[in-house]
């Protein structure tokens, strides 16, 4: 398996950089650069670009409503040539809350709108006259909805790859299946490894048969909070203030994915009392609710007997990138957890 983690630049762009080319040195494989309603994610993926070396650069994710599939295929292409061909397209749908209230776009028809915008990216990189007549985007414009002045025009610019990497953040079942049929790349948010085959396993399978097979295998991002040794477990509940963030707070009462997802882990009680807590302000108590049981059989926190089994339970379950955060005081002591894990993962 290779690595990947998140970027944190709550300290600036200059330190997150500086941070990641130690990262690299390290051995980390990808960053994923977030985008939720601050700074844009392009602009620091760029400055990554000029900064780092070997390490892949990826939006983790890039809301699909709020560009258009040409532009997000420029953007792909811009940072992929200021890279050298290490540019990953990561794109899913934000939520409600954010694409109406932040952007004002509807949030509507996410599997369709993706489909045609893999479709549209895919030809813009080949550097084909664009002409797409989808039930979301019709390129050129059609006169009717225009001034009909509109033509099929191709990238001006040669990109650096014909071939992109697509990775989509999915959780809902259609959306896995669409996943696994057209990306590269899958991208499940609170990934359980023990539980996900039942989980998902029937939507990847329907997906994957229909999967062409110059795609090749769909790469899975998924793993967790990583500090191996003795006496750490107390460092699991690091993890509880993001899902109960996510699974509490992230979407209304009736229209929230990761709520949805915990319930279908087999803690459909636990996840409607940690939304109940979160959403009437009482986000200790959420946080406290979360069970001790997900953080037990999801991180990889503990000695390095623990960790390697897990990491071993990660992989059997089709997991090709681990996908972690790193815990730690300062830089030093992230590149060191980081240097271990490459360590261990080479001896299973």
């Amino acid at each position: 398996m290779k690595i990947a983690t998140q970027l944190s630049y709550t300290g600036g762009f200059h330190a997150a950089a500086a941070e990641v080319c130690e990262l690299e040195k390290a051995g980390l494989d990808l960053v994923w650069v977030a985008e939720a309603y601050g700074f844009d994610a392009p602009s620091l993926m760029g400055f990554l670009a000029a900064k780092t070396e070997r390490v892949r650069i990826a939006s983790g994710i890039l809301p699909i409503y709020t560009r258009t599939p040409s532009l997000l295929a420029m953007t792909a292409a811009g940072v992929d040539a200021l890279s050298g061909g290490r540019a990953v397209l990561g794109l899913g749908t934000s939520g409600p809350q954010v694409i109406e209230g932040f952007h004002g776009v509807p949030f509507d028809a996410p599997l369709g709108r993706i489909r045609e915008i893999i479709t549209i990216c895919r030809q813009a990189w080949r550097r084909e006259p664009i002409v797409h007549e989808g039930r979301h985007y019709r390129l050129p414009l059609p006169p009717d909805q225009g001034t009909g002045l509109g033509k099929p025009l191709k990238m001006l610019t040669r990109p650096v790859r014909e071939e992109i990497p697509i990775v989509i953040a999915a959780l809902a079942q259609r959306s896995v299946e669409q996943t696994a049929e057209l990306a590269d790349g899958w991208l499940p948010l609170f990934y359980h490894p023990a539980r996900a085959r039942d989980c998902w396993g029937a939507a990847l399978d329907a997906g994957r048969r229909r999967r062409a097979p110059e795609r090749g295998e769909l790469e899975v991002f998924a793993g967790g909070l990583v500090a191996i040794g003795e006496g750490l477990e107390r460092l699991r509940d690091a993890a509880r203030p993001g899902i109960a963030l996510y699974v509490g707070g992230m979407g209304a009462r009736g229209k929230n994915f990761y709520n949805d997802l915990f319930a279908s882990y087999g803690y459909a009680g636990e996840a409607a009392r940690i939304q109940d807590l979160y959403l009437s302000g009482r986000k200790k108590e959420a946080e406290a609710a979360v069970p001790a049981s997900y953080l037990d059989e999801t991180s990889l926190v503990g000695p390095e007997s623990f960790v390697r089994d897990r990491l071993a339970e990660y992989r059997a379950s089709g997991v090709t990138t681990l996908n972690v955060a790193l815990p730690g005081g300062d830089v030093a002591s992230r590149v060191r957890t980081l240097d271990r894990l490459r360590n261990l993962l080479e001896k299973i």
